[in-house]
């Protein structure tokens, strides 16, 4: 199993971090959205971790445009290592994400800066919650360090496309992060169709926390995903609903002990194309179904 601390920093390692004298910096980054408020930005102005720098992920940690990519698809590298170092952050920094939100959506700056091969970053667990619970204040108004020089090159963490996701259903274990009625099917508030990539199994990011935000132990995540047919000698790779809290998902399925691949463009991109197959219901579509599916 994953050691959480390559991972996850609490809120006193977090501030015994921030007063240590040896020399490395820690950048804190809130990076706080959602998907009935994405605009982050108005809380993190009201109050949030000294010295954080407010992270937009729509701007920031995705790349607008075509909507057959997807909502948010992975910014380009170019693009990416422009923001981060506006973020102030250089190599040999310690970077710690968090949001008001159990790092479902940290979590996404964790996964690209890791993709970009930044390995010293971390989720404060818990996040801001477990930030004031600890008895610490906050501060207001914007942060705006002096641009930072990392260097960053994507292609450290694996990812799967479009296709590739559809064979790890077939052949592997392609886990869907989203909340249970989005995956059978009953409802699709924002996607073109509903349903789920045929084969996917259903594990909800929602249950990689408990009550009061923090990832759980690693040993009940890895029971959680071993109930899902995951184990350590089979490809394994999660999707969300548009690449945000998949990569929660990998988080946990990484503490567990696992390797997981990401699908960035998630149900997102699936649900675009018209000629992909969808499946609905509680269970993952047999070989039988992708048939009937597809059409065939």
């Amino acid at each position: 199993m994953s050691d959480r601390s390559d991972l996850l920093i609490t809120a006193d390692e977090l501030a015994a971090a921030l007063n240590t004298a040896d020399g490395r910096r820690v950048r804190l980054l809130d990076v706080r959205w959602r998907l009935d408020m994405p605009d982050g930005r108005p809380a993190y102005l009201a109050g949030h971790i000294p010295g954080a720098v407010y992270v937009d992920l729509d701007m920031q940690l995705a790349k607008k445009g075509d909507a057959r990519q997807g909502r948010h698809p992975l910014p380009p590298i170019a693009q990416f290592k422009r923001d981060a170092r506006a973020w102030g952050t250089d190599d040999g920094d310690r970077v710690v994400v968090y949001d008001d939100l159990g790092n479902m959506s940290a979590a996404r700056a964790w996964w690209l800066l890791r993709y970009g091969g930044f390995d010293d970053v971390r989720m404060l667990d818990g996040g801001l919650r477990a930030w004031l619970a600890s008895g610490r204040e906050l501060e207001s108004g914007p942060v705006h360090p002096a641009p930072g020089t990392v260097s960053l090159s994507y292609g450290h963490l694996p990812v799967v496309s479009m296709d590739e996701a559809l064979h790890v259903g077939h052949h592997g274990v392609l886990l869907d992060a989203r909340a249970p009625e989005r995956y059978r099917g009953e409802t699709e508030p924002i996607d073109p169709r509903a349903g789920h990539i045929p084969g996917a199994r259903n594990t909800p990011t929602t249950a990689n926390v408990d009550e009061s935000g923090r990832f759980l132990d690693a040993g009940s995540l890895r029971e959680r995903f071993e109930a899902a047919g995951v184990t350590e000698d089979i490809q394994v790779a999660t999707y969300c609903g548009s690449g945000v809290t998949a990569a929660h998902n990998a988080a946990a399925l990484m503490i567990a002990g696992f390797r997981p691949a990401l699908y960035p463009g998630s149900w997102s991109q699936w649900s675009q194309h018209a000629d992909r197959p969808v499946a609905t219901g509680d269970e993952p579509a047999d070989d039988e179904q992708h048939d009937v599916l597809r059409g065939e």
